[in-house]
Order: C-alpha cells, then structure tokens, then sequence
C-alpha cells in the first residue's frame, strides 16, 4: 500500500532498502543491472536481452544502446529521472512523474526484474526489498535541492568513499559536476536543480555546505 497519493507533474523522493537490511548488490554486475533498470525503464520500451548491454558496461563502462533508442525512451518517458544514488542496501531516487501513475509503473518494473535477476543469480525465492516503495512529495524548491544534496551526500556513509562522494560511480553526483561530461544524455535530466547554479563547481561547493543529512521527513534506512 502506498504511503502517499502520487500526482503527474509532480516530484518525488523514492526510497527502498533490502528485506531485513540485506545487501542488494553483491558484485559489479550487480549494480550495472540495477543502474541499466533505473536509466532505461523510463518509458515502456523493452529490452530483448539486458546481459549484453550490462556485460558491455562491465567490460567498457557505457551501456552501448543507440542513440534512436535512446531518444525514443526520453520521448516516451513516464518519468523522468533526476537524481540517482545506489548504496549497498538501499537506493534513493529523485523522480519526476509525465502521466498518471507513472512511477507506479516505473518502480513496479525496476524492482520486479531486478529481483527476479538477483534471485536467479543467487539460487533464491521470496522478497529481496522490504516492502513497497517509499515516496516522499517534493513540496517547494528549497525541498528540491535539500533533497538533491541528500542523494548525492550519501556515500559518505561509506568508510571507502567519505568526502569522495563526488567520486562515487552509483550516483549522479559526478553527472552534476560537469553537464557537458553527463553520462547518461537525456536519461538523466538535470535542468531543474543546475539551472539554479552558475557551474557544477558552485553545485559541488553548495552541497558540500548544505549539512544535508537524514531529512526530518525520511525514515531512517541504516
């Protein structure tokens, strides 16, 4: 059941961790599939078979999908996505749904695939997220980059990765550094938050600042 009514034209921060805080991604490829599922299930093209494209970023870090699949995605979006990061047991998303029930859709994709992956993968049954989805409504602007800041702070929690957080390969934080470098193209729609700082170096300074920790509305992960 879902925590909260979710309308189109709206913001959200979507959020889940592993069933009783397990580990959701053992290995590279583990993470690749789940990046691949967030970028390229954003509209309802689907993929004959998602190992080749996650093999070809392992061996050479791109996805290799052509660009017409890639417009076609961006052109037929029911969501956008605006900010990523993956952690070991959990994700955070920053999510912007086009039409009605889209990150419903979106989400129930994403994880369902993923699961059936990882449970295939590791000869196991049953639940691997622990519950449904949380949403959290982005109310106001000053929400929005609180938020955006949040994501990309995350991986300070990682002992490896403290004050590295830009660093970090499972988020969008790099992404938002230098927009002409953006990994991901029109997957990864970043106007929003950047048109609000002159450079990416003013966006890293601003959330290096921010103190943006738990938000007093998020139920903790960890």
């Amino acid at each position: 059941m879902r925590n909260i009514n979710i309308s189109s034209g709206e913001y959200y921060h979507v959020y889940n961790r592993g069933n009783d805080k397990q580990k959701i991604f053992l290995d590279e490829r583990d993470w690749v599939r789940f990046l691949f599922c967030i970028l390229y299930f954003q509209s309802p093209l689907t993929f004959i078979n998602l190992s080749r494209p996650v093999s070809n970023f392992v061996k050479h870090s791109v996805f290799n999908i052509g660009k017409k699949m890639v417009g076609d995605i961006h052109n037929q979006r029911t969501v956008q996505l605006n900010c990523f990061c993956l952690m070991p047991n959990h994700f955070h998303l920053l999510i912007y749904q086009k039409t009605e029930a889209g990150i419903a859709q979106y989400l129930q994709r994403v994880l369902n695939s993923y699961t059936k992956y990882f449970n295939t993968k590791y000869n196991r049954s049953g639940h691997l997220f622990q519950g449904p989805y949380r949403a959290v409504h982005i109310s106001d602007n000053n929400q929005l980059l609180y938020t955006s800041a949040y994501l990309h702070r995350n991986p300070m929690e990682i002992k490896n990765w403290q004050n590295k957080e830009d660093r970090y390969p499972w988020s969008s934080y790099q992404d938002y550094l230098n927009l002409d470098k953006n990994r991901w193209g029109l997957l990864l729609d970043q106007k929003i938050i950047a048109e609000q700082f002159t450079d990416g170096g003013n966006y890293h300074q601003w959330v290096k600042t921010s103190g943006a920790k738990d938000p007093d509305y998020l139920e903790s992960l960890l």
